[in-house]
């Protein structure tokens, strides 16, 4: 299935939703070499990702993900790259504290530093803010103060394949 998903995008050609999705769930399914994630997300960035693509991906992340506060109304995340590769500041917490002190909850996804000066697990715990946090003390903190962190390997588990 990775090859000739490789092989279609290495030719240029957009994959449909299910292609995309099928390609990431081997991936967070441990069935993906490390040759074939890299060989697949290397061509899909050269070729350009299209929206079909990011939904289908989006839609097998959020299968394996672990949801909190379902059916909660204008719930927003601010998740940043994971990195800008040019050492700034971590802007995406500092835009979620700004957002949840305008009443809007926030349930701020995020990691640890890869190519970034610092990511928002370690910017929170420079402050003294717990980040290994449970489902259900992540939805209590939403609905007490306004806002949540969701520690990425805890909440996307699946995509320790993807991460080495």
């Amino acid at each position: 299935m990775m090859r000739e998903v490789i092989c279609k995008v290495v030719a240029g050609e957009n994959l449909a939703a299910e292609e995309a999705a099928g390609a990431v769930r081997a991936v967070m399914e441990g069935k993906a070499t490390p040759a074939q994630i890299g060989g697949f997300l290397t061509a899909l960035r050269v070729k350009g990702e299209t929206m079909e693509e990011i939904y289908g991906a989006a839609l097998a992340m959020r299968e394996k993900a672990i949801a909190i506060c379902r059916g909660k109304r204008g719930l927003l995340d601010t998740c940043g790259t994971g990195g800008d590769g040019s050492n700034t500041f971590n802007i995406s917490t500092a835009a979620a504290f700004v957002v949840a002190a305008a009443g809007v909850p926030v349930a701020k996804h995020g990691n640890r530093a890869v190519s970034s000066a610092c990511g928002s697990a370690d910017l929170l715990e420079a402050l003294g803010i717990k980040v290994d946090l449970t489902p259900a003390q992540v939805e209590a903190a939403i609905e007490e103060v306004g806002i949540g962190f969701l520690f990425a390997p805890l909440f996307h588990q699946a995509m320790k394949h993807a991460a080495g």
